[in-house]
């Protein structure tokens, strides 16, 4: 592979990389603002600039202080280069550190805070803002503008999920080439010139594709801001844990942020994968990390006549009880899209070593609207999983009937009890009234749901945020997910819960860890099917 050499260390390149792309993609991060890495060049911000040594170098005239002559002097300096813009050639030297270099990315620096507004304590990009970034690497010196900066307009709703200020915008244009060139839709752009400058929404429009989390995802100073996340927490009280997206089969990853303080999720930031989701995600993608707390199940449940609030290992028992009394070629077992391979594999090892059944059911949401960018028109993101899950048991490769199957089979006696995995389902609560009548219907959930609505024992389990687990997304691929918040007290994983539930019937299943399920989900589930493929395009930012 050719290489060059950057500040004295070699960097191999592809052909067509740019200076600082091949950097990247060793994470060597050449201080930039308006370069992305998932979007084109704009070359506008400048503070990319760097010197390459040439056997003819361009210069550039100039004047130079002179100590003895006390008086400016005729001279010369190499003309720097956006690195963004440059290709790579090989063997060729570049420093982004020499004299010329850091004296540029300096001035760039100051230039760009002249009129920007000193109000950090209050900015929501506090603690990852590379304006900050920057002046503590490039500049560390004081304002030398003492006159009034010009002001511009403060808090501008762009549409339902975003709120602009320009003051803070240095014009790096990336929220622009976002809607452009990932949500296709040209809702954004610039207005006025130099430091009259702003962003403005096309008139009569508002920012409202699907894809305007990006924008602000994007933004590398605190311009833009989510309506969702805008004061919520501070960055730096945040710890982030790798995750999949729950919301569609794509499976985009990404980064979960919580709080610790307070075992809470506060926002979803995506993770670079170029074999999936590139750069990007989608705003309902970034929003699921509602889903941990809303209609949160805590406690079990146990209706008989009226519902009553129990302990978890309380409704455990009861559910066990419940099984023993059904004959066990008669019970269904409803696997989810929605849940990990390890939860629908131990339940479906479940079903058919410790219960005796092949009755097997699928539960899912029932779509949305999809497009040709990210969003898959299936929104459960382990239906492949789940069915593949299932056939390690059944040796059927996906055979799983559906919700409206299940409640053919409890119309004509077949199904007499069942025990199922999360809320999901297309259907709701009064399609399913049927199930009220079974001798058991037992479902393990962590929200409230279809399911759970007419469930007569209802378990709770960790949500997908409160433990570790691989989702197969639709192309195939395995992705592993780690635990990011403390489930509940007394609340477990489903696939421990049901492990329990195994034993308690006097019938252990062959695992009783975490890795054991794991390594049986991945040995014998997808064998062929691509592993995960983290980011190779080098390091992630906490703002890209």
């Amino acid at each position: 592979m050719p290489s060059f050499k950057l500040d004295g260390r070699e960097i191999p390149f592809e052909p067509g990389d740019t200076i600082i792309r091949a950097a990247w993609r060793q994470g060597i991060e050449i201080p930039h603002y308006c370069w992305h890495p998932g979007l084109s060049i704009a070359a506008n911000c400048r503070m990319c600039l760097v010197e390459i040594k040439a056997e003819r170098p361009v210069l550039m005239p100039t004047l130079k202080w002179d100590k003895e002559k006390s008086a400016f002097v005729p001279s010369d300096k190499p003309k720097l280069t956006p690195s963004c813009q440059a290709l790579a050639v090989e063997g060729q030297e570049v420093f982004s550190k020499s004299e010329e270099a850091s004296n540029a990315q300096k001035h760039v620096q100051e230039f760009l805070l002249l009129n920007h507004p000193v109000d950090c304590p209050i900015c929501d990009q506090a603690g990852e803002c590379k304006l900050q970034d920057y002046w503590e690497t490039n500049q560390h010196a004081l304002k030398r503008k003492h006159t009034e900066p010009v002001h511009k307009p403060k808090a501008v709703r762009f549409g339902p999920t975003i709120v602009y200020d320009a003051e803070r915008c240095i014009m790096c244009t990336r929220c622009i080439r976002v809607s452009d060139e990932v949500a296709h839709d040209h809702v954004l752009d610039m207005r006025e010139r130099g430091n009259k400058n702003e962003i403005t929404v096309s008139p009569g429009r508002e920012l409202d594709h699907n894809y305007t989390l990006m924008t602000e995802h994007v933004c590398p100073v605190g311009a833009l801001t989510s309506r969702d996340f805008r004061f919520k927490a501070r960055v730096w009280f945040l710890r982030a844990a790798k995750s999949v997206c729950t919301g569609c089969a794509t499976g985009c990853n990404d980064f979960m942020d919580y709080d610790p303080r307070k075992n809470e999720v506060a926002r979803i930031r995506p993770r670079d994968n170029e074999a999936v989701n590139k750069f990007w995600m989608c705003d309902d993608g970034m929003m699921t990390y509602r889903r941990v707390n809303e209609g949160r199940i805590t406690s079990g449940v146990v209706r008989s006549g009226e519902a009553k609030l129990v302990k978890p290992a309380d409704a455990l028992a009861v559910a066990v009880a419940a099984l023993g009394r059904a004959t066990g070629s008669k019970v269904g077992i409803v696997l989810s899209a929605q849940h990990s391979c390890e939860d629908n594999f131990a339940l479906a090892s479940l079903g058919r070593e410790a219960i005796g059944t092949d009755k097997f059911y699928l539960a899912a949401l029932g779509g949305w609207e999809g497009d040709d960018i990210l969003r898959h028109t299936d929104n459960n993101p382990n239906r492949a999983g789940a069915l593949a899950a299932l056939s390690l048991e059944t040796g059927e490769a996906g055979k799983a009937g559906t919700v409206a199957d299940l409640l053919k089979d409890v119309a004509s006696g077949a199904v007499e009890a069942v025990i199922a995995l999360g809320w999901a389902s297309a259907e709701d609560a009064s399609a399913l009234a049927p199930l009220r009548s079974l001798k058991a219907m037992i479902s393990l959930s962590s929200n409230v749901g279809a399911l759970t609505e007419v469930a007569t024992v209802v378990i709770p389990v960790a949500s997908f945020a409160e433990k570790e687990g691989t989702f197969v997304n639709a192309k195939g691929i395995v992705q592993h997910f780690d635990r990011a918040v403390r489930p509940p007290d007394g609340v477990k994983p489903a696939w421990q819960t049901l492990v329990e539930i195994a034993n308690a019937l006097g019938k252990p299943l062959a695992f009783t860890q975490l890795a054991e399920v794991r390594h049986a989900v991945l040995q014998r589930t997808v064998g062929n099917t691509p592993a995960e493929q983290p980011s190779t395009l080098g390091k992630t930012e906490a703002r890209s």
